[in-house]
């Protein structure tokens, strides 16, 4: 977390998560919570949202309301339903209340809603550290990320350091 806490940071930080507490936990400790913008994935909620089941037009109304963020209204969908999934889902709602934004708007602005991306980067940084006959151990994963994170900013010269005055490595402007 050290390095993570010690690299440039745009004026808000998009935390992108799952529901899961230890993602959160993690998130705790990146910056200041006035420089996180913490969202509830968008996929990961719908999906959680299709567990509870009943009628479609009920779902399709509760998840026009968390597409504009009113959770509050999405939540009035599930008055008088006393399913075991319903209740577990309104639980969730409230647990993540917070973390529910106007997705039409962050999508609108170009703010992730969804950790997809990500995820499959991951495996795929997984995937390629388990290929026969790659010299890849958990020590080697952060120098080729930031090998990698260069390459993307246009900030690698063949034969020169990438590493700045201050010994810091460049930061990730995208991910491709």
């Amino acid at each position: 977390m050290a390095w993570v806490n010690s690299q440039l940071k745009s004026e808000a930080i998009t935390c992108l998560g799952d529901g899961h507490d230890g993602v959160w936990n993690l998130f705790n400790q990146i910056g200041t919570i006035e420089q996180r913008r913490e969202v509830l994935d968008w996929y990961h909620l719908i999906e959680n949202l299709h567990k509870v089941g009943g009628s479609l037009k009920g779902l399709r109304r509760a998840q026009d309301k968390l597409w504009q963020g009113s959770t509050v209204s999405a939540l009035a969908e599930f008055v008088g339903v006393t399913s075991k999934e319903s209740e577990k889902f309104q639980k969730y709602l409230r647990k993540h209340q917070s973390r529910i934004p106007d997705y039409q708007n962050y999508q609108a602005q170009g703010i992730d809603i969804g950790s997809g991306a990500v995820e499959s980067l991951i495996k795929q940084i997984g995937t390629r550290i388990k290929i026969v006959g790659a010299q890849w151990n958990e020590k080697n994963v952060p120098q080729i990320l930031r090998l990698r994170c260069a390459y993307l900013n246009n900030d690698i010269k063949l034969g020169v350091s990438t590493q700045s005055k201050s010994g810091m490595l460049p930061s990730c402007k995208t991910i491709e």
